[in-house]
């Protein structure tokens, strides 16, 4: 019997809906639920040939497990290495090496310096830094955000240099980044689910949380939906991810990636609506019996994406 299991936090919704899902379709030697932990021994399995991780991102002790699920044989949907090393700036530069376009972005060292460090640690940065040249190459106004991490922690909207140093001043040991603010027409948020399903959703991140989701039918044109795709596809291609959403804000008709390292997505009833929820249920589903299929003993079977493997091999991604 291949076992399914799904390791998840305070979400209420989809995680029982996905075990409910995987077992309707009463596949032969397949079942799914939630993950149960009892030890830890390295180098032994715990039993699943995939899990789907909703949670580790805030809980150390789940990253590592995972890792060791992971060198054990089990299909760890997201990899939990790569998600350990990758960060938002890093996913901007892979972006552009694609051919997707995101927003003029630099990456500041933390206002205060790291536990452990004193200024002699700092004596290969400039001082001061050459804030006219990041301010004119930025623009404002711009965004102030962390360079990894999401849930908009420690977000600003900036407006001019006064509002940067105050917001700089606040935000302690946190590495930011500096971001060119898209003035857009359009916005999306777009599920991609084992880098092949892909579900375009109309998004307003202006709104309050629960209605950023537009549940309104709205018409876009077919030639800008079908970059929108092509743009999913090659980040989540490149960076291996196989449940994850990509953020775009259209501007002059060309999408712009916002947000695209969200690999344990909202993926709530009460938040995305019942046809968006529905829809990743029945993707996800899906993907967790081709996983559970596929896996084979003694193999790794957990998913790299086109960078590392590329990289491995000495070349740059094309």
């Amino acid at each position: 019997m291949k076992k399914i299991g799904i390791l998840f936090g305070m979400e209420e919704t989809f995680p029982p809906a996905f075990v409910e899902r995987v077992n309707s379709k009463k596949e032969k030697d397949i079942v799914a639920e939630f993950v149960q932990i009892d030890k830890v021994m390295q180098g032994q399995p715990g039993g699943y040939s995939v899990i789907i991780d909703r949670i580790s991102q805030d809980v150390p002790f789940y990253r590592a497990y995972l890792k060791n699920e992971a060198i054990t044989g089990t299909s760890v949907i997201n990899n939990p290495f790569w998600w350990s090393a990758d960060d938002k700036f890093f996913n901007n530069a892979l972006a552009l090496a694609v051919g997707v376009a995101v927003p003029k972005t630099v990456i500041l060292p933390s206002n205060v310096h790291p536990t452990d460090t004193t200024t002699k640690s700092f004596r290969n940065l400039k001082y001061p830094l050459d804030w006219d040249g990041i301010f004119n190459y930025i623009g404002f106004p711009a965004f102030f955000k962390p360079f990894a991490g999401g849930g908009w922690k420690n977000v600003y909207r900036i407006e001019d240099k006064e509002q940067f140093f105050k917001a700089y001043n606040e935000t302690g040991q946190l590495v930011m980044m500096l971001q060119e603010e898209i003035q857009f027409t359009d916005y999306f948020r777009c599920y991609c689910i084992d880098r092949k399903d892909v579900r375009i959703m109309a998004y307003d991140p202006k709104q309050p949380h629960h209605l950023r989701y537009v549940r309104e039918k709205q018409h876009h044109g077919k030639a800008l939906l079908a970059k929108i795709k092509e743009g999913v596809m090659k980040l989540n291609n490149a960076l291996g991810y196989d449940f994850n959403t990509v953020e775009f804000a259209v501007r002059d008709g060309v999408p712009y990636a916002i947000d695209f390292c969200n690999p344990a997505p909202d993926a709530d009833v009460y938040s995305v609506g019942e046809e968006n929820f529905e829809w990743v249920v029945e993707a996800a589903a899906n993907m967790a019996i081709r996983r559970a299929k596929k896996a084979k003993a003694n193999k790794f079977n957990t998913v790299w994406g086109d960078f590392v493997k590329s990289a491995a091999q000495g070349n740059i991604i094309e």
